[in-house]
């Protein structure tokens, strides 16, 4: 029962504060062009204000658009749930397994492109092909490095991993170490941010799938894809980082968790402000080959797990 509170607890916080983030990364933005910007809270009022108006949809559109939103959402909620954030385990363990994971960050992936082109606008829709394309490029060093990850520890359970980690008992540490890397850098440009920002750029092709929105599908991605780069930022400190969680469902244990893990995703938010501030956008046609290094960083994490190093 303790596990399921702390579960639905870290759903809700994850909602709530998803905006925050986002709303801190555009406020750093204008700091560093030397602009007054908005405020950390701008994201919360433009929520409120799509809430208010109609939900529009193109007349050709299917009701994959009117599910795309929810759907993206609720899987990123589900993901939240299940993954240990102030705990070194999950709160409820079949939910962090990296194999579900992955399956449930490729479903709104998938989605989310589909509705570009079921909207039935060309713009829209070649920015869901780009967005496949970005998942065909990035995906398998994310899935490569969690599984050299877990063949290192012996489990495909985040929270089991982290625990391993924390004991010190990983079979394959320096492995461990380059899966990491890659992890790290596979999850910088699945957040989406410079040089890798189409799904946050309104000018570029990527934003196509969400010109179509308007109203509370429109609202529902906002919270929705920042949302996302929590649970990824959240997914590499369970995993690689999960020093300072709580072991135990003990309040002093849980204080002191939830006071690490919010230092840690201060640190991950101010280490990815700093980059995506001090680089340009790539062009895209040149995106594939910085992804096929982050690929070769993970099957070199891969041969040294093979060879037990």
């Amino acid at each position: 029962m303790a596990e399921f509170i702390i579960a639905l607890v870290q759903g809700i916080l994850l909602v709530l504060l998803a905006p925050l983030a986002s709303g801190i990364a555009r406020w750093f933005r204008a700091k560093v062009h030397t602009r007054k910007g908005p405020s950390i809270f701008q994201d919360y009022r433009d929520i409120a204000k799509l809430l208010k108006r109609q939900d529009v949809h193109s007349n050709v559109s299917s009701r994959v658009s009117r599910i795309m939103p929810p759907l993206y959402i609720g899987c990123m909620i589900v993901l939240g749930m299940g993954m240990p954030m102030a705990t070194r385990f999950s709160p409820i363990p079949f939910l962090a397994d990296i194999i579900l994971v992955i399956y449930m960050l490729a479903l709104p992936r998938f989605f989310f492109a589909l509705s570009g082109i079921d909207s039935g606008d060309a713009y829209a829709g070649t920015g869901g092909v780009r967005e496949l394309i970005m998942g065909t490029l990035i995906e398998p060093s994310l899935m490569l490095a969690l599984f050299v990850a877990a063949i290192a520890c012996g489990t495909t359970n985040v929270g089991t991993m982290g625990q391993m980690v924390g004991a010190g008992t990983v079979q394959s540490p320096i492995a461990f170490v380059i899966a990491g890397i890659a992890f790290a850098v596979a999850c910088y440009i699945e957040m989406g941010k410079l040089p890798y920002d189409e799904a946050e750029a309104e000018q570029e092709l990527q934003e196509g799938p969400l010109q179509e929105l308007s109203g509370p599908s429109l609202a529902m991605m906002h919270i929705a894809v920042p949302m996302k780069q929590v649970v990824l930022a959240s997914m590499f400190v369970a995993i690689f980082l999960p020093f300072g969680s709580a072991v135990d469902l003990s309040v002093a244990g849980l204080a002191v968790g939830t006071v690490v893990y919010l230092v840690k995703m201060v640190v991950i938010l101010v280490v990815t402000m700093v980059i995506e501030n001090c680089v340009s956008r790539v062009r895209w046609k040149f995106v594939g080959h910085q992804t096929w290094f982050v690929f070769a960083i993970a099957v070199c994490a891969f041969a040294f797990c093979v060879l037990g190093i």
